[in-house]
């Protein structure tokens, strides 16, 4: 009764959360919706008994990707109005998503009641069970060249990304480190003898 209670508190948050992102008109502001987005979902993963899920998501998603956001929105100078010009020319595309997000949820409500035993409730898990501890012992036995795969994938992309911006291009003023620090005080300053003159 009570997980019922709390599944539709934070489903309601997580709704009116989705559609201030939409809905506000300030970009900051849309960020912040997402992280109330973010951590409602991380307690709708808590109540499934995911306690791993929901902490990789409030750590990945709310403390490093949505800062990285609000960096990105905060710094530009985005022309607000100009982006809400054109805003309807989206509106069949939304109400499409919208449909079929909405039968999505419908048809699993309705599998859920039809008594089908693919869709019966799993039992409880006891006391000691941790989930993190069986999906660390999944992931690092069977599934680990796919998990090294996409570290070793990861790796090459943050290499190319570096790569890139480390390449030569005309008109770019690079820094010659070796020249610096192979530099002598005389060729830094030079001292000058003047004659000393009165007013």
């Amino acid at each position: 009764m009570y997980e019922l209670i709390f599944f539709g508190m934070y489903a309601f948050v997580l709704v009116a959360a989705a559609i201030g992102v939409i809905a506000s008109r300030n970009p900051v502001h849309s960020a912040m919706f997402l992280v109330l987005a973010f951590v409602a979902s991380s307690a709708l993963w808590l109540l499934m008994e995911a306690e791993f899920l929901a902490m990789t998501l409030v750590l990945v998603y709310v403390g490093a990707v949505m800062v990285l956001f609000l960096f990105v929105v905060m710094m530009l100078d985005i022309d607000v109005k100009s982006l809400r010009t054109g805003i309807m020319r989206y509106a069949p595309i939304g109400i499409i998503v919208a449909i079929l997000s909405v039968a999505q949820v419908w048809s699993v409500v309705w599998l859920r009641n039809s008594g089908l035993p693919v869709m019966a409730r799993p039992a409880a898990a006891p006391a000691d069970y941790s989930n993190t501890k069986e999906l660390g012992a999944v992931l690092y036995t069977e599934h680990v060249y796919a998990f090294e795969l996409a570290a070793f994938i990861l790796l090459l992309a943050i290499i190319a990304a570096i790569t890139l911006t480390m390449r030569r291009r005309a008109g770019l003023k690079v820094q010659n480190v070796a020249e610096q620090v192979a530099v002598k005080r005389e060729d830094r300053v030079r001292i000058v003898k003047m004659e000393a003159e009165s007013d």
